[in-house]
């Protein structure tokens, strides 16, 4: 297998200014969470999906949703992307899904403002009234490495700065 990534937090400040702002606590309480952000691993030798683990104590009633800070950046080689997804079990036992259905972290978001920190939105999208409880430190979502390639008269020279819907804002 090639290794083409690597995980690591981002800075402190970047976690803590973006938990409070997703979650309205006190700056100390985001700091503690920071302290305990456990990088994404792999269960097994044959897994294929890092997991990401909750911030945040979480409950979600049917139809609802969250957007999580996870404190996590991912550099990654050229030529290779992180596609994330929820759990599986998630998924299939309450419908938890991710709100853009697939996030696709490219190799250039690292650089970004926001020091590539990788936000993870889930709602229960549940058809039977099931609530969904994610404890903190709890995996939740996956992320796999995947390759992509560009055509032939590929000429991009454009950069990123920034998240969701940074590359369509020249």
């Amino acid at each position: 297998m090639q290794k083409i990534a690597k995980f690591s937090k981002v800075s402190s400040q970047r976690f803590v200014a973006d938990y409070v702002d997703c979650f309205g606590c006190d700056q100390s309480v985001a700091q503690k969470v920071y302290d305990e952000i456990k990088l994404p691993q792999r269960a097994t030798t044959g897994s294929a999906g890092y997991d990401f683990y909750s911030t945040a104590e979480i409950t979600l009633k049917a139809g609802q949703g969250a957007k999580i800070p996870t404190g996590i950046r991912a550099e990654i080689a050229d030529g290779w992307l992180l596609a994330v997804f929820p759990r599986s079990g998630l998924g299939f036992k309450y419908r938890l899904q991710l709100d853009n259905t697939v996030g696709i972290i490219d190799s250039d978001y690292f650089y970004s403002d926001n020091e590539g920190h990788i936000f993870i939105k889930i709602t229960n999208d549940s058809k039977q009234d099931k609530v969904v409880s994610l404890n903190e430190g709890m995996a939740f979502a996956q992320g796999i490495f995947l390759p992509f390639g560009v055509t032939v008269d590929d000429d991009v020279s454009a950069t990123r700065n920034g998240g969701f819907g940074s590359t369509d804002k020249k």
